[in-house]
């Protein structure tokens, strides 16, 4: 069985769709998991699993962080980030014959949101979207980079009411929040805050990005 692994996947969101396709997902995040134990990472590479998803938090990295008690601390929040692409890239560095063209890892992706110090470090990234994009009538313009198909967008655009709701940040004069609380998630309302809402996988995307790499 295909083993599929979701980094830092909070409520497995985003590999959900490859869960309920019979692959064997295992979702590693806290509190149960720490992607940050090397002995976790070195158990993982020897899964040798066959695709990997990765969200790493993106508390210390996002430009929305303008009220936090605590200051931006970005060498902690690369901890995950290095993590993650410790688990990855180990999966790849592999002793092979040099005439061979493919790697053992079939995809993999790293996800953050796009208004964030994340592409200082990783650069452009390879591929990002808003929710609405999907289907999902909300604005989360979030960033990919790795190596893996695009998944295919089918925009469904935002009615008059869905983007009155939506808040506009001056500071940078773009639509940067999110609908209110309440309408992002509704499924997960009483077991997740507000952030952790905002960080649950629109499940158009997740549906796509299956689509696209299986």
């Amino acid at each position: 069985m295909k083993i599929v692994l979701d980094l830092c996947g909070g409520t497995g969101s985003w590999a959900k769709p490859y869960k309920d396709a019979g692959y064997d997902v295992r979702t590693i995040t806290l509190p149960d998991h720490d992607i940050r134990d090397v002995k976790l990472q070195a158990e993982l590479v020897a899964l040798e699993p066959y695709a990997i998803l990765a969200a790493p938090p993106c508390t210390m990295f996002s430009f929305a962080r303008t009220n936090a008690k605590t200051p931006r601390d970005l060498r902690e929040g690369m901890e995950c980030v290095r993590a993650c692409l410790n688990v990855i890239w180990s999966c790849m560095e592999v002793s092979q014959e040099t005439a061979k063209k493919t790697l053992p890892l079939a995809f993999w992706a790293l996800e953050n949101p796009y208004h964030g110090f994340l592409k200082k470090f990783l650069g452009t990234p390879s591929f990002t979207f808003d929710p609405w994009e999907f289907g999902d009538p909300y604005q989360k313009r979030t960033a990919l980079w790795g190596h893996f198909n695009e998944p295919k967008k089918s925009p469904v655009q935002m009615t008059s009411e869905q983007k009155t709701k939506a808040k506009t940040n001056s500071t940078l004069g773009t639509k940067f929040d999110y609908l209110k609380s309440d309408d992002i998630h509704p499924e997960f309302l009483g077991s997740l805050d507000r952030q952790g809402r905002r960080s649950v996988t629109p499940p158009g995307f997740a549906r796509a990005f299956f689509e696209a790499n299986i």
